[in-house]
């Protein structure tokens, strides 16, 4: 957030705790939509990969993920990878051969990845991060056939994709800004992630980006999430920047956006953005729930004298210059922020950001120190007023 940023903005002024209703058409209907995806198609039968035994269990039912009743439409490039043909596979049939060590190699190897560990639903307990390398082709996709669960266990971030980290392979001269990888998860939960104190990750320049992101950390190429669930991820509980209990997506090739669709954010708590987290990043969440996430930082940004900072985006912290947020078919509730935007706080620096609610629900997200008027749960300064169409804000 720019310096001094931190006075709310009036805009349309309505009584405290009304609802904001806006009146709009409703959106066109779901289509099925064709592979999006570019790049060489896999040339290679399946490969089996398994390794040492780790934890594996039978997991809940999965719950299905994100909003059924959303509508919005979801373009081609944000609908789902075909994975009928596998680049390679992890397990042989049986829950058992499921492992942490096995996830870690196939998402380093890359292409796509599926599952084969049985007909149950199994949660594998991940004991190592599993790193995307940037050395190993256009794209990597991590299906999890609806019946898997990649679990941090309290004491890792699940997924990590970095174009500047020297350890994962440096492929082009300008990382911040380059076309791969393509890093797809779909079809799978996240669950029980956990980056605190993992200063991989340094937004300012480093090497390795800066924090955040409990279950998916991703800087450069590209990144977006289908069907997926996350739940109970965490990162660290301050700092006036850092966020994203989900993820914390930074340096998206040429300002390309982040799709986030048919997912589901539930129980996450960070310093900020208890779901989302980006800086100069674009957001399109299409028909998606974001539920019970907390940003529990305090200070705000920049930090007030004597706080560590922090506090603010209850569902969804979004910072930098020229961006924009887009929120579609969606419904944000009970979410909070200890300082400002329960559901989104929004500060494009050059004023130059655009965001735009569609046919959502947006109810129920406190924001304990401050967001803009007429907008409950919302902090916005950008370009002009936030756009709301076919939507309640209360």
């Amino acid at each position: 957030m720019s310096r001094g940023a931190v006075a709310v903005v009036a805009v349309v002024l309505l009584a405290a705790g009304c609802g904001v209703p806006v009146a709009g058409g409703p959106l066109p209907t779901l289509a099925s939509l064709p592979d999006p995806t570019t790049g060489a198609s896999p040339a290679s039968a399946p490969v089996t990969t398994t390794a040492a035994s780790t934890t594996t269990t039978a997991g809940p039912e999965p719950a299905t993920a994100g909003n059924p009743a959303g509508n919005a439409v979801v373009p081609p490039e944000a609908a789902a990878v075909d994975t009928a043909e596998p680049t390679r596979v992890i397990g042989t049939g049986t829950p058992a051969s499921c492992t942490s060590d096995a996830v870690v190699a196939a998402v380093a190897a890359g292409g796509v990845i599926a599952f084969d560990c049985g007909p149950d639903p199994v949660t594998i307990d991940m004991t190592a991060t599993a790193k995307v390398r940037n050395d190993t082709g256009p794209r990597t996709v991590l299906d999890g056939g609806g019946l898997v669960t990649l679990s941090g266990s309290g004491r890792h971030r699940i997924v990590y994709q970095n174009t500047c980290d020297r350890a994962q392979g440096i492929t082009t001269s300008h990382c911040q800004d380059q076309d791969h990888p393509h890093l797809v998860i779909q079809n799978i939960t996240l669950a029980d992630g956990d980056s605190a104190g993992d200063s991989t990750g340094d937004s300012a320049g480093g090497d390795t980006g800066g924090g955040g992101g409990g279950a998916v950390f991703v800087r450069g190429g590209r990144v977006k999430v289908v069907n997926t669930t996350f739940r109970d991820n965490r990162c660290d509980p301050a700092g006036p920047d850092l966020g994203g209990a989900g993820m914390r997506v930074l340096s998206q090739f040429r300002g390309a956006p982040v799709y986030v669709v048919s997912s589901t954010f539930e129980g996450g708590r960070c310093a900020n953005g208890g779901a989302l987290s980006g800086i100069g990043v674009s957001w399109v969440v299409l028909n998606s729930v974001l539920r019970g996430n907390s940003a529990i930082g305090h200070g705000a940004n920049p930090a007030r004298a004597g706080t560590p900072g922090g506090g603010s985006g209850g569902a969804i912290y979004a910072d930098g210059n020229e961006f924009t947020v887009r929120i579609a078919g969606s419904v944000v509730e009970d979410n909070e922020a200890a300082e400002g935007g329960g559901a989104v706080f929004f500060v494009s620096n050059d004023r130059t950001g655009t965001l735009r609610v569609e046919g959502s629900v947006l109810r129920r997200n406190p924001s304990a120190g401050f967001e803009t008027p007429g907008y409950k749960g919302i902090f916005f300064l950008g370009a002009a007023t936030p756009s709301v169409s076919g939507s309640t804000i209360q």
